[in-house]
């Protein structure tokens, strides 16, 4: 049974840079509406947003935490998202399930760099928002240099709905301009307003500001325009539906303000939410695909067919899988079933829960529009659309970036392989943008993310939670080798020590084949020079001798081997004998055929701001990289197409960080191999010489 009416419910992501009170506005916001009794804090480590020991410990959101409020006969369900570039992936994930957004700029750090970003992502999902102009608290608060920033850096207009108040030179409360009235915080921190009239030594700049306020709704609806022209001003009732309309469309951004630390300005703000931003029927209807295949539209109705996607998931060693998911269409009860279209399989949904911060409260159902929780479902993951088996439908997966930098780990404790495989299996169920593989060259395992912190955090939490200590370095380059010239060689092996001997020999040509060709065996032999028997264990002989190149022990790629003259013995002749020597003429041949290392090469895509693009692509031809196009992107950006070898950007995301101020992104795929410069191949070749004598 819906507890309120849709109309009543708000669904939005709290965004903003790394420390810009994200999470202490959240519990401002639980505080200030009686679901808490007290505020928690970061910097105690008291906060229910920010639980994880990893983000007490760092005093920073790792992950997004969700949380609801009732609020006047509303509920209001929001996320604290991470601002920190190494966690934001987990930010986009959450905006794709969001009606709206709730951003964070600052009186005094003002709009950064991530600012930017989770702006961005808000744009990409087409979501509506209001500015929250934080820290006014701060003897340096500037709000007027705020809201200019925010007219400079992004293309909606700043609307300013409130003015701050200040007595005794201390931030006190809010102006509400629409209203006209001193709403002042009550000093014991309750997050409670009195109403006042406006200061009348305030009254000129409430009359400017709202001045502005009616002439940008005016112009962001014609039909108010028209109005405005007409009588030259709008009321108060005309004012909030343009502004919300405007607000709906994307074209406008209410701007309110107060302290999330002091617990000022929070009620006026959940009015703002409530008035400006929409609710689940008032956002565009999600698309799927039914079971035909055609793509179909769900509304938010709790007696339609029920349809449901799965956005975060949090593992627990002891507790097991918690699936967190936002209900699109229809009604989900506890101890039902329900499908999963993804996995193609059926669940069973035991106890719902509604999340609150690190709390979980038992729910009897789940309706249209609203966020509830499941835990140990067998086969769902992040990104799963869960659904009625009969009006099936899937909805697209979760969009993640792919990760921007690797590294070789191990277990300290040798003999814990296999814990370690199942601790990262069940990392991994929590944090899609991981990714881990085996080199199959290097044999080692490659664990990849969004950042160096990134993986700091995954290792620290596999210690934590699985037990598993980690050692983390730099991956090693997968070199190979080559030949450039053709050979003939004789791969002779007698042996003799009484009795039965050895004797195999063979005469092999090697020669070079297109980059990408691989390894070609080829038998030429007639007459019976070597009986057929015996030619595959030739061929066997080389392709083991081929892992081991004899420039620096690198497997040997592209080549063909010709097999076309040997001889044989009728007693002391056998498979073991002829495998040595088609290895020993392989060996041989290749040091004759111009033997030369290969080095990995990586397509890159560099999403920079317009003023760093000389800069970045400097860099990349230092690292001996090779630019191949440029492209304008919206914003001021360019897109950078290069390649470079892989050994100059196993660290690119850092490089790129700190050469853009964190404002830059890449991509970055295997290309191809190619030559090694010699100068830097002598250095190679010393080194892995170095290496194996060591081993």
């Amino acid at each position: 049974m819906r507890e309120f009416p849709i109309e009543n419910l708000r669904n939005l992501a709290i965004i903003s840079h790394g420390g810009g009170g994200k999470t202490s506005l959240s519990e401002a916001i639980l505080f200030t509406t009686s679901t808490t009794d007290r505020p928690g804090k970061v910097e105690d480590g008291t906060s229910i947003m920010d639980a994880d020991p990893d983000e007490i410990k760092r005093r920073t959101t790792i992950s997004s935490a969700l949380a609801f409020c009732r609020w006047k006969g509303n509920k209001i369900n929001f996320i604290d998202t991470p601002g920190d570039a190494n966690f934001t992936a987990d930010t986009q994930g959450c905006l794709h399930i969001v009606d709206s957004a709730l951003a964070l700029v600052g009186a005094v750090s003002g709009i950064k760099v991530q600012t930017h970003k989770v702006w961005k992502f808000a744009d990409d999902n087409h979501l509506p928002r209001i500015v929250f102009i934080n820290e006014m608290d701060h003897e340096r608060a500037a709000f007027v240099k705020a809201v200019e920033d925010l007219k400079t850096a992004f293309s909606q207009r700043p609307v300013v709905l409130q003015l701050p108040l200040y007595r005794d030179n201390h931030f006190s409360g809010v102006i509400d301009l629409l209203a006209r009235k001193a709403y002042v915080a009550s000093p014991d921190g309750s997050g409670k307003m009195t109403e006042e009239p406006v200061p009348p030594d305030r009254e000129g700049e409430v009359d400017e500001y709202l001045s502005q306020l009616v002439e940008v709704v005016a112009e962001s609806d014609d039909t108010l325009l028209e109005q405005y022209l007409e009588k030259g001003e709008l009321e108060e009732t005309a004012l909030k539906t343009g502004l919300r309309s405007g607000t709906l469309a994307q074209k406008l951004v209410p701007v309110v303000c107060g302290s999330a630390l002091r617990n000022i300005g929070i009620p006026p703000l959940l009015d703002a939410i409530m008035s400006f931003l929409p609710s689940p029927k008032d956002s565009p209807m999600p698309k799927g695909v039914n079971s035909q295949g055609e793509v179909v539209e769900r509304s938010p109705d709790d007696n339609a067919a029920f349809s449901a996607l799965v956005f975060k998931t949090i593992a627990d060693p002891f507790a097991g899988k918690l699936s967190l998911f936002r209900v699109y269409s229809g009604t989900i009860s506890s101890d039902s079933h329900c499908y999963n279209k993804t996995q193609e399989t059926r669940e069973r949904i035991g106890q719902i829960y509604g999340i609150l911060g690190k709390n979980q409260k038992p729910l009897e159902s789940v309706s249209a529009g609203d966020f509830g929780a499941v835990a140990k479902l067998k086969a769902t993951t992040t990104g799963d659309t869960l659904c009625d088996e009969k009006g099936a439908i899937k909805y697209p997966p979760l969009k993640f970036p792919e990760p921007v930098i690797s590294f070789a780990i191990a277990p300290k404790t040798r003999g814990d392989e296999e814990k370690l495989s199942n601790a990262l299996a069940r990392v991994m169920e929590e944090d899609p943008t991981l990714r881990t593989k085996r080199d199959p060259q290097t044999k080692e395992l490659i664990l990849s993310g969004m950042g160096q912190v990134h993986i700091e955090v995954i290792l620290e939490r596999l210690k934590r939670k699985f037990g598993v200590e980690v050692e983390m370095k730099t991956p090693k380059v997968p070199y190979k080798e080559t030949i450039r010239g053709k050979a003939k060689a004789q791969g002779r092996y007698k042996k003799q020590t009484g009795g039965r001997g050895q004797y195999g020999d063979t005469w092999i040509e090697i020669e070079p084949l297109p980059r990408g060709g691989g390894f070609e065996f080829v038998d030429k032999i007639v007459g019976g020079a070597i009986p057929r028997q015996y030619i595959p264990a030739v061929e066997k002989g080389i392709v083991e001798a081929k892992d081991q190149g004899v420039l620096a022990g690198y497997p040997v790629v592209d080549f063909r081997v010709i097999l076309f003259d040997g001889s044989y013995h009728e007693v002391d002749s056998s498979e073991m004998a002829f495998k040595i020597a088609g290895s020993l003429g392989f060996k041989k041949g290749i040091m004759e055929a111009n033997p030369v290392l290969l080095e990995p090469t990586m397509s890159m895509e560099v999403i920079v701001p317009d003023d760093s693009m000389g800069d970045i692509i400097g860099d990349l031809n230092s690292k001996r990289g090779r630019v191949s196009g440029v492209t304008p992107l919206a914003n001021q950006h360019q897109a950078i197409k290069a390649q470079a070898p892989m050994s100059e950007v196993l660290q690119y995301a850092s490089d790129l960080r700190s050469m853009t101020g964190g404002r830059g992104d890449f991509t970055m795929e295997f290309s191809h191999y190619e030559e090694v410069p010699p100068h830097l191949a002598e250095k190679i070749i010393v080194e892995a010489k170095k290496a194996a004598e060591k081993e």
